[in-house]
């Protein structure tokens, strides 16, 4: 493959995953690439540059209301059960050796799935597992787990009735690893949407949380934590409130700000409990005022 059509398979996989369907390519850049032969998809007018198909995204699906019925399923995976909790265990199997994933070698071996409720009606999505999950194969078992289970019970839930998931099922590898993690790239976060979305698609969750910037951008919802939070988006029809990730609040405890990042984060979960029509007494709603 020429140099010149490299490039363009990298861009058409970036443009597939922010949920472009569609790029123009004028009638020169063919014989450029060497693909005057090929059918184009689409064509409006004969002087109209042709069409390049890209196949619909995992993502694209994330910020539609409404998608189409023949878009809808896009990405999805197909799992044998009848039975939520027996197709999310097929799921599960699939992905202890999905390829897409194992063949990147950028990501650990040990797969961490997801823990909860399979009839819940709040899902958390986060990122990616840490040491500790990756340890016990239970994402969010660490400290910053154990602030997300804190969160739960403010809210009058108990971690077993909601469901949490991340975006990748594996832990990012580093050199000299150890302890320390690190942020899921584009590539291997799309690697295993399919997963989450496919545990979306087969919970129905009335509201989803995703947690940290890395979450939202994998759900479809790209830009900063602070840009997004405090209102709801849409994952495929389902309200979604971007939060911060529990990590970050306990950095901000640790450079002595934690109580605004708290009281940022209980405000969402305020919105989130009403949206659920859960019940919200006076001292929920009176947590962190006047600090």
């Amino acid at each position: 493959m020429s140099t010149a059509a490299q490039l363009l398979k990298q861009h058409l996989l970036q443009r597939q995953f922010q949920g472009v369907t569609h790029i123009a390519v004028r009638p020169e850049a063919f014989d450029k690439l060497g693909m005057l032969g090929r059918k184009p998809v689409t064509r409006e007018m004969p002087e109209a540059p042709k069409p390049i198909a890209v196949e619909s995204a995992p993502a694209a699906r994330a910020i539609l209301d409404n998608p189409p019925p023949e878009t809808k399923k896009a990405g999805l995976i197909e799992v044998a059960g009848s039975t939520i909790e027996e197709k999310l265990a097929a799921l599960r199997a699939l992905a202890e050796t999905w390829e897409p994933a194992r063949a990147m070698n950028s990501l650990r071996r040990t797969m961490v799935f997801a823990v909860g409720d399979p009839h819940a009606k709040l899902m958390f999505v986060g990122e990616a597992p840490g040491a500790e999950e990756e340890k016990l194969r239970e994402p969010f078992v660490g400290p910053a787990g154990q602030k997300l289970t804190a969160i739960i019970k403010a809210m009058g839930l108990d971690r077993p009735q909601v469901y949490i998931s991340n975006i990748c099922k594996f832990r990012p590898a580093m050199d000299n690893q150890g302890s320390g993690n690190r942020k899921p790239t584009v590539e291997e976060m799309h690697a295993c949407l399919p997963f989450v979305l496919t545990e979306i698609d087969l919970i129905k969750p009335q509201v989803i949380v995703a947690l940290g910037a890395t979450a939202a951008e994998g759900l479809g919802i790209p830009g900063s934590v602070g840009s997004l939070r405090g209102r709801f988006h849409l994952t495929s029809g389902i309200p979604t409130m971007v939060t911060y990730h529990p990590s970050y609040l306990l950095r901000e405890e640790k450079m002595g700000d934690g109580i605004r990042a708290k009281r940022q984060v209980w405000e969402d979960m305020l919105q989130v409990m009403e949206k659920l029509g859960l019940p919200i007494s006076e001292k929920q709603r009176g947590y962190f005022k006047g600090k």
